[in-house]
């Protein structure tokens, strides 16, 4: 059972490694949990996380899947969960990292790290699963331990400071685009109505142009509009071109007139087209400004248009955050629900380029 189906239980993220050519992979563990931040596309805070390594020197990053760390009467759930999740990138071996600022504990009168009970079962999960643990660490005030480390540095109240300077984790996820935020809430935010937005206004000129749509489809039929929107489409995306001449923001008409366009599936399907290409950036800044603006339900297509392009280039916070969002606007929507199973199949970025490419040519 997946953990969105059990209120109890917190919801699981799904983070591949970069499409190829770029990779990584790491020398030690404090320099991964270093980089956590831009592996995961912003600062996990109270969370546990675990990483599929493999490749052929078996240090290279595959997959990592994060969660909260749960109540400890759900522990157990939630590591069959998350090392299920996992073991669909078949690692070599994983890493168990716990992300939390909680007080050392007693036990028996002795101080031992935090959170023992829920690294017990994640390493047990991952055992039945014959998927060796490589290292197991806490993550607090930027120091780290290691769980099995008897030695004094990894004492509770010692530590090791985590390591200075720029990561190849972190030149990774500059190279594709990646920038991490302060917190999960500030990802949200990036595609949250602005707060200066005029909401009421933005949904009276999405009335109108969706009332204009529908004469047009009584007037001309369905293929002519469908014409007219897809060069809408393409022209708004040219516009958003970073870096060119005329490059500049959408209006609300034109947001209007792009969220009515991606409704018609056949539109949307070829929308789906410019992420593979020369305009994937243009194409991604398009969609997160229709996500942000453009009102229930009509948000939902931009909003999981978005979640394909964030995945294709490894970002799959932003993945994660647009495709929530397309399925809170519209639990029916019929591509979110799909590309959400790819998500929590741990489709590679590389794989989901190959199936819309695939799809696009036959498209057309």
């Amino acid at each position: 059972m997946d953990a969105r189906d059990r209120p109890d239980l917190p919801d699981t993220e799904t983070f591949a490694g970069w499409q190829e050519p770029v990779g990584v992979r790491i020398r030690d563990i404090g320099e991964i949990a270093a980089a956590l931040p831009h592996l995961l596309g912003y600062r996990p805070r109270e969370s546990v996380v675990l990483i599929a390594l493999g490749g052929d020197s078996g240090r290279r990053v595959r997959l990592t899947v994060r969660a909260d760390i749960p109540p400890p009467e759900h522990n157990r759930e939630l590591a069959a969960v998350l090392s299920r999740s996992l073991c669909t990138a078949r690692p070599d071996r994983a890493l168990v990292l716990v992300v939390s600022d909680a007080a050392d504990e007693d036990v028996g009168g002795v101080s031992d790290l935090p959170h023992h009970d829920l690294v017990w079962e994640m390493c047990r999960a991952l055992s039945r699963l014959t998927v060796p643990v490589g290292d197991v660490v806490l993550v607090r005030d930027d120091r780290w331990w290691s769980y099995d480390c008897p030695e004094d540095c990894c004492a509770p109240g010692a530590g090791t400071l985590l390591p200075a300077g720029v990561t190849e984790l972190e030149v990774a996820a500059i190279a594709t685009g990646t920038v991490v935020a302060d917190d999960r809430a500030e990802l949200l935010a990036r595609i949250s109505l602005p707060p200066t937005a005029d909401h009421r206004a933005m949904a009276a000129v999405c009335a109108r142009v969706g009332a204009e749509v529908s004469g047009a489809v009584l007037d001309h039929g369905p293929e002519e509009v469908a014409e007219q929107s897809w060069s809408a489409v393409r022209d708004a995306a040219a516009r958003c071109r970073p870096g060119s001449a005329g490059a500049t923001a959408p209006g609300d008409e034109e947001v209007a007139r792009v969220a009515w366009a991606l409704r018609d599936v056949e539109v949307r399907d070829l929308a789906l087209g410019l992420a593979l290409g020369a305009d994937a950036d243009a194409a991604e800044q398009l969609w997160t400004e229709c996500a942000r603006r453009a009102p229930a339900p009509l948000d939902a297509a931009p909003a999981t248009l978005l979640a394909v392009s964030a995945w294709l280039r490894g970002d799959g916070a932003m993945a994660n955050i647009a495709l929530g969002r397309a399925l809170e606007s519209d639990p029916d929507h019929g591509l979110a629900r799909l590309l959400r199973d790819a998500l929590a199949a741990c489709v590679p970025p590389g794989d989901l380029r190959e199936m819309l490419t695939a799809a696009t040519a036959a498209a057309g």
